[in-house]
């Protein structure tokens, strides 16, 4: 009771009009008062004052912008390393996005939420995080899945190479290996990631093209 008494600042990154007064209106019923909600259009907002709050979450409503989801990415790992303390929760915008970037992100995640999941449901998924209970299911990524990244190091490499505009062959070259090596890898990571066109494999390569380069993914600066 002591802990719900007490003030606690959210940070809200959410470009849409219309979904902003969704949120405040949830926000602003009786039992929920003891959050201070900040909404901001963009992480330039949000940088700025920064510093100026104790936050107790961030939480970044991703848009359909390629690079509106790349800042915001980048801006959450940057959160997890440098204030482990403060919460960060993603709304993506589908279950395949959420499933993306629970496997892609190099930092551990308190949650995603589907976005486009039914209203009530999901105002109760995030106000349960927001109140540090776990959930469980697929919105909630834990350790497993958040920090034990599934993909080899070559198929990291294959997609930054694919999200670069490199063909398959051109691929091969890069990584000196055959083009049915390549092949098998590039399906694996498929699998992993459980996409099932072209186009869900380069979404992948995009989130991961947009995150600092660690771990497994500095295979491609080794064969760059």
């Amino acid at each position: 009771m002591e802990k719900n008494s007490t003030t606690r600042h959210v940070a809200i990154v959410e470009k849409c009009v219309m979904t902003e007064m969704a949120w405040r209106y949830i926000f602003s019923r009786e039992d929920n008062r003891h959050y201070h909600i900040h909404f901001f259009k963009n992480v330039s907002q949000l940088r700025e004052v920064e510093k100026s709050f104790p936050w107790s979450a961030i939480i970044f409503s991703l848009s359909g912008s390629r690079s509106s989801r790349a800042e915001s990415l980048l801006f959450l790992h940057e959160m997890a390393r440098r204030r482990p303390e403060v919460q960060t929760i993603i709304l993506a915008n589908s279950e395949s996005e959420m499933h993306l970037i629970g496997h892609l992100m190099p930092a551990c995640l308190h949650g995603i939420l589907n976005k486009c999941a039914p209203r009530r449901g999901l105002q109760e998924r995030l106000l349960q995080l927001l109140d540090n209970h776990p959930i469980t299911g697929r919105e909630q990524f834990c350790d497993r899945e958040a920090c034990n990244d599934p993909l080899s190091p070559t198929e990291h490499a294959i997609l930054r190479y694919m999200s670069w505009g490199y063909s398959l062959s051109e691929i091969a070259i890069q990584l000196n290996r055959n083009i049915k090596t390549i092949r098998a890898h590039k399906f694996n990571a498929m699998t992993k990631l459980g996409v099932r066109s072209d186009i869900g494999l380069l979404n992948a390569a995009d989130i991961l093209l947009h995150l600092p380069v660690s771990g497994t993914a500095c295979a491609v600066k080794q064969v760059a």
